[in-house]
């Protein structure tokens, strides 16, 4: 089998860590099928994407529609080098999985408005399918609502025409989206659980989602959801796109 190639962007390397390990895990990969690149570390290499089955795109601390000025200047790196990238991708329709952050990269690239209408705070949400998710082959197996964890300060506000709405919650309408047959977006986490949400708060606790001193109230909170069900969204990809 053809690897998988995560593009992460986390610089703490407990967050980085972790990350990468839930990917494993929740989509049933080793480590030899799971390329990762920390892209915040580096400027992306050369590519050629028939060396691959799919293109996941991780979470990251980097907030999309903040003014150019407010972005440092690893993050305008970033930003160009996964533009460039879906400049490729899109067009062949190739396998590609954004998680949070894939909202803002794909979106954009397509025309979305991306912006801060739509945040929502850490913690569990209720994701309910739209008719066109039901139906979707990377949400096959899964209910029509169901927990997953989120925590976001932007959000898609608005969809291109030629974008297909797969699922949202009350206060994000926009939680999964499909470009052509092939590329998806999620703003939850498919690949975060209870402990990994507990794991993410701590490393976060000063990074402006929440107020740092609520912090261990948002831990023990995050405890009392069991998501589950997100996670199938990562091995049906798997299992859609390995080659």
């Amino acid at each position: 089998m053809k690897p998988f190639l995560l593009l992460a962007s986390r610089a703490e390397d407990a967050a980085a860590e972790d990350e990468y390990e839930a990917y494993l895990r929740y989509g049933g990969l080793d480590p030899s099928q799971l390329r990762r690149i920390r892209m915040e570390a580096a400027p992306l290499p050369p590519l050629d994407l028939s060396e691959y089955s799919g293109v996941i795109v991780g979470g990251s601390p980097f907030t999309s529609s903040d003014p150019a000025e407010q972005k440092s200047d690893v993050q305008h790196r970033v930003e160009h080098e996964l533009a460039a990238l879906l400049d490729r991708i899109v067009p062949a329709d190739f396998p590609f999985l954004g998680a949070c952050y894939g909202v803002g990269t794909l979106g954009r690239h397509q025309g979305a408005v991306i912006d801060r209408t739509y945040g929502e705070g850490l913690g569990g949400v209720t994701i309910k399918l739209t008719k066109e998710g039901l139906v979707d082959p990377l949400l096959r197996g899964m209910p029509e609502s169901f927990t997953a964890f989120s925590g976001h300060k932007e959000a898609c506000s608005l969809l291109p025409s030629h974008a297909v709405l797969l699922a949202g919650s009350a206060a994000c309408p926009v939680h999964m989206f499909r470009i052509k047959t092939n590329l998806y977006a999620t703003q939850f986490h498919p690949e975060l659980d209870a402990l990994g949400l507990v794991t993410r708060i701590d490393i976060y606790r000063h990074a402006g989602y929440f107020p740092p001193e609520s912090a261990e109230m948002l831990m023990v909170e995050a405890r009392r959801f069991t998501a589950s069900e997100p996670m199938k969204i990562l091995r049906n990809f798997v299992e859609l796109y390995a080659r």
